[in-house]
C-alpha cells in the first residue's frame, strides 16, 4: 500500500521524509484517554447545555420517525415512538423551564404527521393487508398508543392544524442548527460541516483549475493544513471531503432567508430527485379528492333551481362514503345555501339545503354513544330554527316523510319537499341530553349547557305548530310527548297561586299538560306514548300536590300489572313517577299510602339505579363493560334528579309511624309480621350495639326517635326528627316545609299516645282522658277520637266512661307470665303439627302401593288405619280448640262478674 495512504499527507511530504516512516500502514489507535499530545492542550472542550442535548434527543428520534415511515417499518416506529415519548418526559422540566410550558412546534408537528401517516395506513386495507405479520400487530399497538396519548396535546395538535405553515422552517432548522452547533465544537477536527446544498453541481462552466481550487482549495491550503492537522483526522475519508468556503455560506444563508420571506405552506417536500430541489406543495389532511377545495360552479355557469338541486343530490350521495370529508361536506352545503339565497332561488330550495345540512351536521359524529361537539351544537341550534321558522312563516310549503322524490316540488306553488323535521327535532333533543350528561353537573358548564334548553323547547314549540297545521295525529303525539318530557318535572309555583285564588287568565303548567295528556289518551295508536304520558300526568300531578288525581289516575291506568313487560326508559319514568308520588302521599299526611309507593323502591337497597341517577360499584363483575357502557346512556340529566337522601328519610320516618305501634300492639305475639323490612333491619341492628352514641347520620336520627317512640316520650322523638340539622338536610327541600313540619309534629303525638296506651295499658285499670291530652298537647277531642277508633277496631280492650272523661280497662291483656305460657303453647303445637307431616310424608313414601310388591293384602289394612289416626288426631285437635274457646269464655266471664261485683260496691259506698 502507498505510503500516502498510510501518513494521510502530500506527496512531496512523503518524499521527502521516506527514512522518518517505518512504522505500518494501519496501527491500532490507542483509547482516548490514554492519547496524549500537544495537539489536544490546544482543543477546548466544549459544555453543551440541558437544553441542547435534550432538543439533540428529540430531534433525532424525529428524524428516525421520518426515515421508518418512508419505508413502512411499523416495528421501528413504534420502539421510536415509545422512546420519544420517554425522551419527551425526561425533557419537560426544560421545556416547563425554557418555554412557559408550551410544546415545542416541531414534537407537535412530528405527532401531527404521525397521526395522518397512521389514519392513512389505517383508512388502505389492501396496503395494511400486504404488511407483515409483526408490522400488522405493531400497527394496531402503534395507533392504540398514539391516539391515547395525544390527547394531552389536543389544544396544540388543533392550532397546529389551523395553521401548520407558521413558522415551519425555522422550528425544522432550530433543532437541527442547535445539534449542528453542539457537534461542531466538540469534533477534533476543523472539518466544515456538510450541507446537502454545497453538494448541487455549478450551473456555470468552469475551467480544471477553478473547479480544483473551488472543490480542493489551493496547493498552500493543503500543504498548510496537512502540516497542521493531519494527524487529527480519525478517517481517511474526511481528508477528501469537499469543504464549504465562505462564499457557499453565504449564498446558502441567502437562500434560507428568502425562503422565510415566502411564507409557503410546507407540509410535505415532493422533490423529483433526492439531489435536486422540488417545490412545496399543500397536502391537506383527508383524502385526495379534499386536498384542493372544488369549485362550486363554473364560473359563467348560468344558476337555477335545477342546477342547485343537482349540485345538491351529488353533495348528499357522497354521505356515508368511507374516503368522505364529512367537515368539508356541511361546509359546501353551507356554501350551496348562500349561493341559493344569493339569486334567490326560494324558501323549498333553501328549506331543503338546511335539512341537509342538520342531517350532515348529525353525520359528523359517528359515534352514537358520545355527544356532538359544542361548535356544531350552536350551528345545528340555529340551523333548526332558521329552518323551522321558515316552514312556519310559508304555508305553501309542505314537508313531510310521506312524499317521495319523484313527486318533490320546488318551483312551483304549493311546494312539497321530502323530509321529517320531527325527527330531526327528536334526534336534536337526545343530543340536547347526551351534552348535559357529558358535563360535570357541578361546573359551571352544566349551567351553560343547561340555558339551552330555552332553545330546545322553542325549536319543539316551533315543530309542535307546524305539525298541528300539516301532521298526521301520530305526529301530532310525538311532538306532544316531547313537550310534555320537558315539562312534567318542572314545578311551578302559579299553580298553587290559582288554587289560592291569587290568579285567574294565567293557564297553569298542570293545564298545559292536561291538555297535551288527553289529546294523546284519545288519539294515540301506541302503547309507549300513551304510558309516558300517564306516567308523566302522574309526576306533575304528585308534584304540585294534587293527590286525589294522580292516585286517581295511577288506579285507573292499572300501570301496575303491565308496567314489567315495558322497555328500561319507561321503568325508570315509573320508578321516578312512584317515588314523587310517595313524597306526595307524605306531604298530604297520608302515611300508609307513602309507604306503600316507597317501599318498593328501597327495599331493593338499589334506588339509585332503578332511578336512573348512577351505578353502584359491583361485586365479581356483575356487570359487563357493555351493560355498563347501555345502562350510563340511560342514566338521567343531574337538574332531573330527585333527592335520594329526602326519600329515604320519608321512607323510614313512614316506616316508623307505622312499625312502632304495631311492635308494641302485638309485643308477645309469635307470628308478628313486619310492616318494614328496612327499618326492622335498622332498629335491631341499633339494638344489638353495647354502646350507642348520640345520632349523626338520619338514620341514626330515626333510629332514636323510634326508640323514644316506644317509651311514649312524643317530645324526645320531635326533636330527634324536626331539628335544625334535619331541616337543613332533609325538611327544607319540600315547598312550604313549615307545614310538612307541623304535619309530621301532629303525627308523632298522635302515634306515641298509640303506643303508650299499648305498652303501658294493663298498667291502668282507668286513665283520665284530659290528662292524656295535657301530656300529649293534643285536643281532648282528638284523644277521645284516638282512644274510640281503637276501641271500634279492638285493638284495646278497654271502655270510655263519658260523664267522668275516662278511659276503663278491662284487664283483658295477659300478665307477661300468662302472654310467656301462650307463646310456649303456640310453639309446641307448631313442632307438634311440624313432626305429624314428616311422619305422613314418611309412611306415605313407604307404604305406596307400587312399592309392596306382593303384600297387596296389608295395604288396605294399612290405609285404613292411616285414616283413622288422622281423624283421631283431628278430632284432637277441635278438643284443644274447643278447651281453649271455653277457658277463654269462663275467663271473660269471671272478670265480667267481678267488675259488675266492684261496679255493685262502689254504688252501695256511693249511697252510704
Amino acid at each position: 500500500m502507498s505510503r500516502f495512504f498510510a501518513t494521510g499527507g502530500s506527496d512531496s511530504e512523503s518524499e521527502s521524509s521516506d527514512e522518518e516512516v517505518q512504522a505500518p500502514a494501519f496501527r491500532p489507535t490507542a483509547p482516548a484517554f490514554t492519547q496524549f499530545s500537544d495537539d489536544e492542550e490546544e482543543v477546548k472542550r466544549v459544555v453543551r447545555s440541558t437544553k441542547e442535548k435534550r432538543y439533540e434527543d428529540l430531534s433525532n428520534l424525529i428524524k428516525n420517525i421520518r426515515n421508518f415511515k418512508k419505508i413502512k417499518d411499523m416495528s421501528s416506529i413504534l420502539t421510536s415512538f415509545e422512546d420519544l415519548t420517554r425522551a419527551y418526559q425526561k425533557a419537560l422540566p426544560v421545556i416547563m423551564k425554557e418555554e412557559n410550558g408550551n410544546t415545542p412546534r416541531f414534537y407537535v408537528r412530528c405527532l401531527a404527521e404521525l397521526e395522518d401517516f397512521i389514519s392513512e395506513i389505517w383508512e388502505d386495507h389492501e396496503g395494511r393487508k400486504s404488511l407483515s405479520k409483526n408490522n400488522y400487530k405493531s400497527l394496531g399497538t402503534l395507533r392504540q398508543k398514539v391516539r391515547k396519548y395525544i390527547k394531552d396535546f389536543e389544544e396544540d395538535l388543533t392550532k397546529f392544524r389551523e395553521s401548520p405553515d407558521v413558522e415551519t422552517e425555522e422550528e425544522e432548522e432550530k433543532p437541527e442548527s442547535a445539534s449542528e452547533s453542539e457537534e461542531e465544537p466538540a469534533q477534533p477536527t476543523k472539518v466544515a460541516h456538510v450541507k446537502k446544498e454545497s453538494v448541487e453541481k455549478p450551473t456555470k462552466p468552469q475551467d480544471d483549475d477553478e473547479s480544483d481550487d473551488s472543490y480542493w482549495g489551493s496547493d498552500s491550503e493543503s500543504e498548510s493544513s496537512s502540516s497542521d492537522d493531519g494527524n487529527q483526522y480519525v478517517n481517511i475519508r474526511e481528508r477528501f471531503l469537499k469543504k464549504t468556503t465562505e462564499k457557499e455560506e453565504k449564498e446558502e444563508d441567502a437562500k434560507k432567508e428568502k425562503k422565510k420571506a415566502k411564507e409557503v405552506k410546507p407540509r410535505r417536500k415532493i422533490a423529483e430527485d433526492d439531489t435536486e430541489e422540488g417545490e412545496w406543495n399543500v397536502v391537506v389532511k383527508g383524502s385526495a379528492q379534499a386536498a384542493e377545495k372544488p369549485k362550486m360552479f363554473a364560473k359563467d355557469a348560468e344558476i337555477d333551481t335545477g342546477v342547485v338541486l343537482a349540485k345538491l343530490s351529488e353533495i348528499v350521495a357522497a354521505r356515508g362514503k368511507k374516503r368522505t370529508d364529512r367537515k368539508q361536506q356541511i361546509e359546501m352545503l353551507y356554501e350551496l345555501l348562500d349561493i341559493a339565497e344569493e339569486h334567490n332561488l326560494g324558501n323549498a330550495v333553501a328549506i331543503k339545503i338546511r335539512f341537509s345540512i342538520v342531517s350532515a351536521i348529525f353525520d359528523y359524529n359517528p359515534k352514537v354513544s358520545e355527544p356532538m361537539k359544542l361548535e356544531y351544537w350552536g350551528k345545528m341550534l340555529k340551523m333548526m330554527q332558521e329552518l323551522l321558522q321558515t316552514l312556519l312563516a310559508t304555508n305553501d310549503i309542505t314537508m313531510t316523510e310521506s312524499i317521495l322524490e319523484e313527486h318533490e316540488e320546488y318551483t312551483n306553488a304549493p311546494y312539497f319537499i321530502r323530509g321529517c323535521p320531527l325527527t330531526a327535532v327528536e334526534r336534536l333533543d337526545d343530543e340536547f341530553t347526551k351534552l348535559l350528561k357529558e358535563c360535570d353537573p357541578h361546573s359551571n358548564e352544566y349551567v351553560e349547557r343547561l340555558k339551552d334548553e330555552v332553545t330546545v323547547t322553542k325549536i319543539i314549540e316551533h315543530v309542535l305548530k307546524y305539525f298541528e297545521r300539516v301532521g298526521t295525529e301520530n305526529e301530532i303525539c310525538r311532538a306532544y310527548l316531547r313537550k310534555i318530557e320537558h315539562l312534567y318535572y318542572k314545578f311551578d309555583p302559579n299553580v298553587l297561586k290559582k288554587k289560592k285564588g291569587e290568579l285567574n287568565n294565567t293557564d297553569t303548567s298542570v293545564e298545559v299538560m292536561d291538555k297535551l295528556c288527553k289529546f294523546i289518551y284519545a288519539k294515540d295508536n301506541t302503547d309507549r306514548i300513551r304510558t309516558r304520558a300517564i306516567l308523566a300526568h302522574i309526576y306533575h300531578h304528585a308534584l304540585h300536590d294534587n293527590w286525589f288525581q294522580a292516585r286517581d289516575l295511577v288506579l285507573m291506568s292499572h300501570l301496575q300489572e303491565t308496567i314489567h313487560v315495558a322497555d328500561p326508559p319507561t321503568l325508570i319514568l315509573y320508578n321516578r313517577m312512584m317515588a314523587n308520588l310517595g313524597l306526595c302521599a307524605f306531604r298530604q299526611g297520608n302515611i300508609k299510602d307513602a309507604h306503600r309507593c316507597l317501599v318498593e323502591l328501597m327495599v331493593t337497597a338499589k334506588p339509585k339505579e332503578l332511578l336512573a341517577q348512577g351505578l353502584l360499584p359491583q361485586r365479581q363483575h356483575e356487570r359487563s363493560a357493555e351493560q355498563e357502557k347501555v345502562e350510563k346512556q340511560r342514566q338521567m340529566p343531574f337538574h332531573m334528579h330527585i333527592n335520594l337522601e329526602l326519600l329515604e328519610c320519608v321512607y323510614l320516618v313512614s316506616a316508623m309511624l307505622l312499625e312502632i305501634p304495631y311492635i308494641a300492639a302485638h309485643e308477645f305475639d309469635a307470628r308478628r309480621r313486619m310492616i318494614s323490612k328496612t327499618f326492622y333491619q335498622q332498629l335491631r341492628s341499633s339494638e344489638r350495639q353495647s354502646l350507642v352514641g348520640p345520632p349523626e347520620s338520619m338514620r341514626e336520627h330515626v333510629v332514636a326517635a323510634a326508640k323514644a317512640m316506644r317509651c311514649g316520650n312524643w317530645q324526645a322523638c320531635s326533636n330527634f326528627i324536626v331539628n335544625k340539622k334535619m331541616n337543613t338536610k332533609v325538611w327544607d327541600l319540600f315547598y312550604e316545609a313549615d307545614r310538612v313540619r307541623e304535619m309530621l309534629v301532629k303525627f308523632i303525638k298522635e302515634e306515641s299516645l298509640r303506643t303508650y296506651l299499648f305498652t303501658y295499658s294493663n298498667v291502668y285499670s282507668s286513665i283520665s282522658i284530659p290528662s292524656l291530652a295535657q301530656m300529649y298537647d293534643l285536643p281532648v277531642i282528638k284523644v277521645h277520637s284516638l282512644i274510640s277508633k281503637m276501641i271500634i277496631n279492638e285493638e284495646l280492650m278497654a271502655s270510655l266512661d263519658d260523664p267522668t272523661e275516662t278511659v276503663v280497662m278491662h284487664r283483658s291483656e295477659p300478665s307477661r307470665l300468662q302472654a310467656l305460657s301462650m307463646q310456649l303453647a303456640d310453639k309446641v303445637t307448631n313442632l307438634v303439627d311440624a313432626n305429624e307431616r314428616i311422619f305422613e310424608m314418611k309412611q306415605g313414601n313407604f307404604f305406596q302401593r307400587g312399592n309392596l310388591g306382593n303384600r297387596d293384602r296389608g295395604y288396605n289394612r294399612n290405609q285404613q288405619n292411616q285414616q283413622n289416626w288422622n281423624n283421631q288426631r283431628r278430632d284432637n285437635r277441635g278438643n284443644r280448640n274447643n278447651n281453649r274457646r271455653n277457658q277463654g269464655n269462663r275467663n271473660e266471664q269471671r272478670e265480667q262478674r267481678e267488675r259488675e261485683n266492684q261496679q255493685m260496691q262502689q254504688v252501695i259506698a256511693e249511697e252510704e
